[in-house]
């Protein structure tokens, strides 16, 4: 299991997001309060934003609090749209730079918080034999999660298929190819406008999500999170198996999958 968090708002300073709010990422990485697979969040953590619509990602295999680095890359950044992340690997073998997200391309910032249980001869084979090698040549890591983000690009290589569509089919995939395997599937994706998260899981309890768009200390913004940031009563849970859409322009969209 991991934490990630979400930002879409006025332009705010990295700081702000990451590291001033009571239940930051930072403290959830030591101390969350609602995992139930593992006591810390101390195996690598990554920043997402984008620049001139491009995708930019800042990730390190240590452990959140010892970065030294971070502290003044955060009072220096600042941009509208910001995705975190501190993970918990379920592979201890697999902390490594490459396994650490925010995964991205071009176009998108993904965020996967869960596991599928014995991915690696339960349905990586599968995925594997489907994908186009172009999008395979792409993965360089071991983990589920970049994985199911190597998917979700190729059902996008169909210009007909939006985002939301291409997150239901992905779990409609992974639910196909693997029926009796266990899957949490939180995710969270940006394509530099918008961000879209799911909350989902088969043969298991969803993980933790969260929403809000009236807390006082980010007026104007939405902000998402496996664990609430701020103590205030505004944070709403996503519903299972809903996907949750955040647009700039629009109220927050539920959609059942």
């Amino acid at each position: 299991m991991c934490r990630f968090a979400a930002y879409l708002g006025p332009t705010i300073t990295l700081e702000r997001f990451l590291l001033e709010p009571p239940h930051s990422l930072v403290r959830q990485s030591y101390q969350p309060r609602e995992m139930s697979t593992a006591l810390l969040n101390a195996d690598g953590f990554g920043i997402g934003w984008y620049t001139q619509e491009r995708t930019c990602v800042y990730r390190n295999p240590q452990p959140i609090w010892s970065d030294p680095n971070l502290r003044g890359i955060a009072r220096s950044l600042e941009r509208p749209l910001w995705l975190a992340y501190v993970r918990s690997a379920t592979d201890e073998l697999s902390t490594h730079h490459v396994n650490t997200q925010p995964f991205c391309d071009e176009e998108l910032l993904f965020l996967h918080n869960g596991y599928i249980d014995g991915f690696a001869h339960t349905l990586r084979p599968r995925i594997r034999s489907w994908l186009d090698p172009r999008i395979e040549a792409n993965v360089h890591g071991s983990t589920d999660s970049e994985y199911l983000f190597a998917v979700l690009r190729q059902l996008l290589q169909d210009e007909d298929m939006g985002i939301d569509q291409a997150l239901r089919e992905l779990c409609g995939l992974v639910e196909r190819w693997a029926p009796e395997c266990t899957a949490l599937l939180n995710l969270a994706v940006a394509d530099g406008a918008r961000i879209y998260a799911l909350r989902h899981a088969a043969n298991e309890r969803c993980p933790t999500l969260y929403y809000t768009t009236d807390d006082d200390a980010y007026p104007g913004a939405q902000l998402l999170a496996s664990e609430p940031l701020t103590e205030a009563g505004f944070w709403c849970a996503v519903p299972d198996h809903h996907l949750l859409i955040l647009d700039p322009e629009e109220p927050p969209a539920l959609l059942p999958l």
